[in-house]
């Protein structure tokens, strides 16, 4: 039986570049990988037919030969021809991955350090001012004993016999060569017969380090401040991870944040919102004066504009919002409930039922004015 056409075989054209095939081939291991595929003998036939595909087209000078003399001219290097060697697979580790247990990472080398984070609780006046904290935290450091070498002065990290440096362990499965780590130097390809006192061999210890934080202004709950290299540090002279800060912002007693708009609701005298007037709120950079103008409605919202939150990225200025609503009082002298009587029969309370049929049955006359201006 003759053999399928490599280019068929990969399902790509005979000018197709050399991604083009790499990632053809990638997509037909993973597809019929036999780990995917337990028990499927017509899968694992497809993927070593791939492989072997690959193994000729990925190579610049086996293809010329197919190209040249078809199968012929590449007798032997393929994956199931004469001379079949199922040490390809490991030459495809950059394109499988870790898929296939090798990983396309050679082992051993340097890390970077992990990210770190801290949740922060502050205030709302350090939200809306921004300042500056000093944070104690905890992270795994290189060892200034041994500088991250891991062995004891005036010693060094010997080559692994095990794996000769690799990190890595070669085994054989069926049709394919896979890698683990190798156990004697865990993965790094060095072993260490005397180990440095001070981080016992880690290369690494814990350090409690203070690390200066600027909280900028405006800041809201649940945002988060990236503070670079601050993390772990990495080993084998990787890169540090970051810190991340997550903040917490208390809630204020009196202000309700929404972005960076606040809200304050303010209850008024009845005679102010009737006949207009002034008076004071406390606002978060200090009181602001209101003006009220004859017959504002209870409910009634009137705006501050920039004097808001500030934008955590600097854009500005949010408003302040002041909500008005009148002042119903519980008690009334004899007197003060007299003037308010003499006040209802100068006015149309009945009115409150054209926005509510029942408002104003069988209710006190107090009753009427609570809804009247309430």
């Amino acid at each position: 039986m003759s053999k399928r056409d490599y280019y068929e075989i990969l399902g790509v054209e005979k000018g197709a570049g050399e991604q083009e095939i790499k990632s053809a081939y990638r997509k037909l291991a993973l597809k019929n990988h036999p780990d995917r595929n337990p028990g499927d003998a017509a899968a694992e036939d497809r993927f070593k037919e791939a492989a072997e595909a690959y193994a000729v087209l990925g190579d610049a000078e086996k293809r010329a030969r197919y190209d040249r003399f078809g199968h012929a001219g590449v007798s032997g290097a393929g994956g199931q021809g004469p001379g079949f060697n199922p040490d390809i697979f490991t030459d495809f580790s950059d394109i499988l991955g870790d898929f296939f247990g090798f990983g396309g990472q050679r082992r051993g080398g340097p890390t970077r350090g992990s990210d770190l984070r801290y949740d922060l609780q502050i205030s709302f006046e350090d939200s809306y001012n921004g300042t500056e904290t000093s944070l104690q935290i905890p992270r795994e450091e290189t060892c200034e004993t041994c500088n991250g070498t891991r062995a004891a002065k005036g010693t060094s990290p010997e080559t692994c016999s095990q794996c000769r440096g690799t990190g890595q362990l070669r085994f054989q499965q069926g049709f394919l060569v896979v890698a683990r780590p190798c156990a004697a130097c865990a993965g790094t390809g060095q072993t260490v017969k005397s180990p440095c006192p001070a981080c016992r061999g880690m290369g690494r210890m814990t350090q409690d380090r203070r690390v200066t934080v600027r909280i900028p202004a405006g800041i809201d709950d649940g945002q988060r401040l990236r503070v670079s290299a601050e993390g772990e540090h990495g080993t084998l002279g990787g890169p540090p991870g970051d810190l991340y800060v997550v903040i917490h912002v208390e809630q204020h007693d009196v202000f309700r944040r929404e972005e960076d708009d606040l809200y304050v609701d303010a209850a008024v005298p009845y005679p102010t919102m009737a006949l207009g007037g002034s008076f004071k709120v406390d606002g978060p950079a200090g009181p602001l004066s209101v003006d009220v103008s004859a017959g504002t409605p209870s409910g009634s919202i009137i705006t501050f504009r920039g004097k808001g939150m500030p934008n955590v990225s600097g854009r500005g200025r949010g408003s302040f919002h002041v909500r008005v609503n009148v002042d119903v009082p519980r008690k009334l002298a004899k007197d003060q409930k007299k003037l308010v009587e003499q006040l209802g029969q100068t006015m149309n309370v009945d009115a409150i039922q054209a926005t509510s049929p029942d408002a104003g049955k069988d209710k006190p006359f107090f009753e009427k004015v609570k809804d009247l201006f309430g």
